[in-house]
Parts: C-alpha cells; structure tokens; sequence
C-alpha cells in the first residue's frame, strides 16, 4: 500500500489550510499525497459551502482574500494541535520518531547547524529533525514548523527567541590574492550577499575606509556564495567570523585586516512560537543548542 493510499480521504478545510498556509495548489498537493486537482475540487466545494471567496487567483499565485486570511488564522492552530497530537500518538508506536521541523537560513544552515546537528542525534534517536532553508521572516502563525533560526534583534512578537553566535563581521579573502604583492582593498572586487546588503558599508565606515566605493564589486544571493566565491580567489568577502572559522583554521581564507565589527545583539537567535505549548523535543532541542553555544 503507498502513502498515499494509507491517508484518510482529502476534506475541504484539510485542502484549504494547507493551501492557505502554503499559497500554493501544488505545494498543498505534495504535502497532502493528492493531486493539484483534487485540491482545488475540495478548496472551490468549501467556498461554495461558505458563501464567499477564500483565495485571489493572481499571476504567478495565489492569495488570501480578508476572509480567507480570518479563516486561515482561525484554523491553523486547530490543525497544528492535531497535528501535534497524530504525531504524539505515532511517536509511542514501534519504530516511529519525533519530528521537529525547523527553518534556517541556509548559509547558517550549511556552515554552522548541519555540523552540529549529528551529535544531536547521538543524544535524541528518538527525534528526527526535519531541517528546511529559507531567508524570508519565520511566521509560526502560517507556516507548518516548530521553530527557526533567524536573524535580528531576538525581538519578535508572539516568539521566544535564543541567543546562538557573535555577529562579527571581517573581509575574508584566498590566500593567494590577499598575499599579492601592493594589495589595496580600494583596488579589490567586493563580495556582496543580497541577504546582507549593509555588511560592507558597515565594516567599511568602521575600518575608516571612507574613500571605498561599496557599489562595485559582484553579488551573491547568500552569503554562502560569496564565502565560496571568496575561496576560489575572485575578491574580498565580509563574513560573519563565526561561519567561516573553518576555513580561516584550515587557511583556504585569510583575514587581510586585524579589525572586527560586533553587530552585538543584532544577529542569529533560534526563535519558537510562545503560543504554543513546548514539545518535549523542542524543549531538548533548544537546549542542545545553549549547550553548543557555550
């Protein structure tokens, strides 16, 4: 018997809650083990039932009218408490795990949390984390995960939120070009990520590099491509110390200047809803984390 087969039947406000949250017919689809078709069957059966429209259908999407977002914010936590409990009950059956669903923005992901994570589960073989990446600002009120990693002041509604690392800003660059003979960083190729346009402007008015020009240079969708960009000798990279240790340990990257920006309080938090109760593997989770950080 496949997955699919083993779900109970798709109901309307099952197929509109996951559409919803996710704004997307298909997205829904894959989450629910249906197809786009049956989706939109159940989501047009419940607006005829209600007497009113839940989504716009726009270029390129979907959105949720007024009362489609009041239905939406009223549903979801009565979805996600069925869906903590479906996963309490399957938790005590043999062979079956915690799933803890967290967002990360993928440069942390990738140079900080996946290295940590095995020794995670060395102490927790009962939960399986469930990691996915993504930039935008973590909504527990629409979005289906348990907590998220997050950059800023820790300061957000409806969020506890966790201290991880220093925000330390430097240049990072090859060896082989920050080692050249008559090295300028007036005359070098900036390395900019789009995720974090001020960096540079930043550590530059800092350093008394008032003559740079931030406006030249190449720029990156991530940091992580610029990191990597900086790696493969194509300029001068500003990093988060904290993300490239490795490779400043290893010495594929150096650090041209002996000056430092801490952007104090303004940088990753793990953050988790305060309106929900804490899971037990959230709870585990999250202490894991004070305890790595030390």
């Amino acid at each position: 018997m496949s997955r699919r087969d083993s779900l109970p039947p798709l109901n309307p406000t099952r197929a509109f809650e996951a559409t919803g949250r996710l704004l997307s017919v298909s997205k829904a689809a894959d989450e629910l083990c249906v197809t786009p078709a049956a989706v939109s069957r159940q989501v047009r059966a419940l607006e005829t039932f209600l007497g009113v429209s839940l989504f716009e259908r726009i270029r390129g999407g979907l959105e949720l009218t007024p009362a489609g977002a009041r239905y939406l914010s009223d549903l979801m936590p009565l979805f996600s408490a069925l869906r903590e409990s479906t996963e309490g009950v399957m938790a005590g059956a043999p062979g079956r795990s915690n799933v803890l669903r967290i967002r990360s923005p993928a440069t942390f992901a990738v140079r900080w949390l996946i290295p940590r994570l095995a020794s995670f589960h060395r102490l927790h073989q009962d939960i399986d984390v469930q990691l996915t990446t993504g930039s935008a600002p973590l909504d527990f009120r629409r979005e289906d995960i348990d907590a998220g990693i997050q950059l800023g002041d820790g300061d957000w509604p409806e969020t506890h939120s966790q201290r991880l690392i220093p925000n330390e800003l430097i240049p990072v660059a090859a060896p082989s070009r920050a080692r050249r003979k008559g090295w300028k960083l007036e005359r070098e190729t900036l390395l900019h990520s789009l995720a974090r346009p001020e960096d540079w402007t930043l550590w530059l008015k800092f350093a008394g590099f008032s003559t740079a020009n931030t406006n030249r240079g190449m720029r990156y969708e991530t940091s992580l491509l610029a990191y990597q960009a900086a790696v493969e000798g194509h300029g001068v990279a500003i990093a988060q110390k904290a993300l490239v240790l490795k490779e400043l340990e290893e010495g594929s990257l150096v650090a041209p200047f002996d000056m430092t920006l801490d952007r104090g309080g303004h940088t990753y938090y793990f953050a988790w809803p305060s309106h929900r109760p804490e899971s037990k593997s959230l709870k585990a989770f999250r202490q894991w984390l004070a305890k790595v950080v030390r």
